[in-house]
């Protein structure tokens, strides 16, 4: 009896089309991932096994470095223009446009005002090497953190109609009495609910 033969068949794939996929989503998390940015106050915050996670808009933080210099940071380049330019006005502080631009895309900073400019102008190459001694912040009522914070509130709720969150980030070993400070001036702005900034917490190993 004549044995059948099976017609051999190709094995190749063409792989074209998963290329094209590859590459049209390797593109789309290029375009839009963020850029990790450098944290100057250098904290290093206390853990915690809550996971809620911060958003990433409508959102003004605090940070507290290890030598007590206080940082501010809020998000959306529109209203951190807009804060620039009230700042500068309550200030006497007139900041140029290409000034305005490069405040615009600074996530965090921590200067005195009398100082923004020299930090403005410093090459974005050398600005991570800024002395930034922090921003100046007692209780009484009127210290530019104060400032900074309520112009902030006020810029996201003239531009998007929103009540501006408010967040702390304080190194674990952090004396209490600048974070008392902080929380003193939320007070005085009627803002008695906020978050704390931490790292989760792993889970112990059986």
């Amino acid at each position: 009896m004549p044995r059948v033969k099976v017609a051999r068949k190709s094995t190749a794939i063409d792989m074209t089309a998963m290329c094209d996929v590859a590459f049209l989503l390797l593109t789309f998390f290029i375009l839009t991932a963020k850029p990790k940015v450098e944290d100057p106050s250098k904290a290093e915050v206390p853990t915690t096994s809550s996971e809620k996670l911060v958003p990433d808009e409508n959102l003004a933080t605090i940070s507290i470095g290890k030598e007590n210099q206080i940082f501010f940071s809020v998000t959306g380049n529109d209203v951190r223009a807009a804060v620039l330019k009230t700042m500068g006005d309550k200030y006497k502080v007139s900041f140029t446009p290409q000034e305005t631009a490069i405040f615009a895309n600074t996530e965090v900073f921590g200067v005195p005002i009398d100082q923004l400019k020299a930090f403005l102008s410093t090459p974005g190459d050398q600005r991570a090497k800024f002395p930034q001694k922090g921003i100046p912040a007692d209780t009484s009522g009127n210290s530019e953190l104060s400032n900074w914070l309520l112009t902030a509130r006020q810029a996201e709720k003239g531009l998007h109609d929103k009540a501006l969150e408010v967040a702390i980030k304080g190194d674990r070993k952090e004396q209490y009495p600048v974070v008392s400070t902080i929380i003193t001036i939320l007070g005085q702005q009627k803002i008695f609910k906020f978050d704390l900034i931490t790292d989760l917490k792993t889970a112990p190993k059986k």
